[in-house]
């Protein structure tokens, strides 16, 4: 399949909800150390749209890439994996 059309899906944990609509998700992955081969974790923060103002911080969401929404906001919240106690 060709990459145009292709939207990235990440998942990540909410880390403020505090602007109308919005939210910031922090997305952690594995990078593989260029000399040493050791793996070491690399954070990542997107802003996201939430349309409902269902999120909390501590949600674990999958977020889907779309046009720009804002400067800063490029994804949607597509759904809520699991909920913050």
């Amino acid at each position: 399949m060709n990459e145009r059309g292709r939207k990235r899906v990440l998942l990540g944990t909410i880390v403020s909800d505090k602007m109308d609509k919005s939210v910031v998700v922090q997305v952690e992955r594995l990078v593989q150390h260029k000399v040493y081969k050791k793996y070491i974790k690399s954070y990542k923060k997107y802003a996201a749209h939430d349309e409902n103002n269902l999120c909390r911080p501590g949600d674990v969401v999958k977020i889907t890439e779309s046009r720009p929404l804002s400067k800063t906001k490029k994804f949607r919240v597509s759904e809520i994996v699991k909920r913050a106690v």
